[in-house]
């Protein structure tokens, strides 16, 4: 179980440098990277402003990257991290997806997916799911972001 966790960082840490990317284009701070057999196939961070599309999140992005990749729309034997808990609709596609794992950093009160759905997973039944993976980190980002606007 600790060597997961240890992974878990690893990979956790490629996310806090795409939504530092993300930090400084000016855009939301949040990272992803897909996993696949211990290795990383996608990237992304937040590019809403920069496409002038609102879904350009991260995750988005990443997922849509991997697909190209690897020939699938489906990825049963990834795993995506990401700084910041999916909002309901990267949830959607992170579900069609059909994801082994999911594991994010930082909750997200405001616009996470436990906002609409509650208790009940919006994931495919067979995704685990793993929060709070440098959590510390990944919403400290979040926080000089915003206070940097006001």
């Amino acid at each position: 179980m600790e060597e997961q966790v240890l992974t878990d960082e690893f990979f956790m840490k490629e996310a806090i440098r795409q939504a530092r990317r993300a930090f400084d284009a000016d855009e939301v701070p949040v990272g992803a990277v897909l996993v696949w057999n211990g290795q990383i196939i996608s990237k992304g961070y937040n590019q809403v402003e920069l496409l002038k599309d609102c879904t350009a999140h991260a995750e988005m992005l990443a997922l849509t990257s991997a697909f190209s990749a690897l020939g699938s729309k489906y990825l049963p034997e990834a795993a995506l991290y990401v700084t910041l808990e999916p909002c309901l609709m990267c949830s959607g596609a992170v579900y069609w997806s059909k994801l082994a794992r999911i594991v994010y950093g930082a909750a997200d009160e405001k616009n996470g997916y436990r906002r609409c759905t509650g208790s009940h997973t919006p994931f495919h039944p067979k995704t685990e799911i793993v929060q709070g993976i440098l959590a510390e980190e990944c919403a400290q980002l979040m926080k000089d972001f915003f206070r940097q606007k006001r």
